[in-house]
């Protein structure tokens, strides 16, 4: 009998979960990695009260993974609107604290939260700390903490950790040396990509493997991180902060975005990334442009095709 490729996908937010529903439905061994740098919000309430890494990714991610019934991941995902000290937490949140609270650990937390939900592969963080993301523009200013860090809305130069030396989960430098196929995004470029990174271990594991590492390409600019970013422009800023060596193949939407949604997304500020491709084969990785995209009331990835896609490449 075949033995079950392992698959390990990096990232965080919206875009880590959508290709996660989508990958789980496949024959594989699915680890996420999620990056530990959210600092608004629920999580950074939480993460301030309790010492703890935010679990907001983590949770969506859970979800994402998650084979329950509809009733009860809509119940983890619930956010309260009313009510003295809890409006604005989600109740995965509010569990990921309790667990953190009663078992001490984060990670150990998440592994019993993952069994009441009957989670797909194993959810792990980049580190079993909080870090702080720093972004340096290119006018030289620098502003601290990830949830600012778009507010500014300048070209961002380098983002950077502190303290300098974070210490990686050993589990994941595990997964990602065990695995059959490393994915990068899609996701947050500046937030939630390059942060898992930008921990050391994490980094040298990728940077080392010699299974295909692939970069999923988001499909539309995000207002303050990459304004009027092509697909080249997400690739260079992978280069930038890591070099050549951290992956081997670009996956990249090639397909034009109908008007009724740009306009949509024109008045938040963001537009599709566009695949230029003579720029994106120059620097030599391998790139599989295609028709990814499904519309609802938001543009997403089709999570069936890219997984597709992926597991093409085993």
């Amino acid at each position: 009998m075949k033995p079950i490729s392992k698959v390990v996908v990096l990232g965080g937010g919206t875009g880590l979960s959508v290709l996660l529903r989508g990958l789980k439905r496949f024959p594989v061994d699915i680890t996420a990695i999620v990056t530990v740098a959210d600092d608004g919000g629920s999580s950074g309430r939480l993460r301030k009260d309790y010492d703890m890494p935010p679990p907001g990714d983590i949770r969506n991610v859970l979800a994402a993974l998650s084979e329950v019934e509809p009733l009860v991941e809509q119940l983890f995902q619930h956010r309260f609107t009313t009510g003295d000290g809890i409006t604005g937490h989600s109740l995965g949140n509010l569990l990921l604290a309790a667990m953190h609270d009663i078992t001490g650990d984060f990670v150990m937390g998440i592994k019993e939260l993952s069994k009441v939900l009957n989670v797909r592969g194993q959810v792990l963080p980049a580190a079993n700390k909080s870090v702080i993301l720093n972004a340096e523009y290119e006018d030289g200013s620098i502003i601290t903490g990830e949830s600012k860090i778009p507010l500014r809305n300048k070209r961002i130069k380098r983002v950077f950790l502190t303290p300098d030396h974070i210490e990686p989960l050993q589990a994941s430098v595990d997964a990602i040396n065990e695995a059959d196929l490393i994915v990068v995004g899609p996701g947050s470029l500046y937030t939630s990509i390059l942060p898992n990174l930008l921990v050391g271990g994490i980094r040298e594991a990728v940077s080392k493997s010699t299974v295909p590492r692939v970069y999923v390409c988001n499909a539309m600019t995000q207002k303050g991180e990459t304004n009027h970013f092509s697909a080249s422009d997400h690739v260079q800023a992978l280069i930038d902060h890591f070099g050549e060596k951290i992956i081997d193949v670009v996956i990249v939407n090639n397909e034009i975005i109908p008007a009724e949604f740009l306009e949509l997304y024109r008045e938040e500020g963001a537009e599709q990334v566009l695949c230029d491709m003579e720029r994106l084969k120059s620097f030599g990785f391998d790139i599989i442009s295609d028709n990814i995209i499904q519309y609802g009331t938001l543009v997403r990835h089709d999570a069936r095709r890219v997984s597709e896609l992926l597991l093409s490449l085993l």
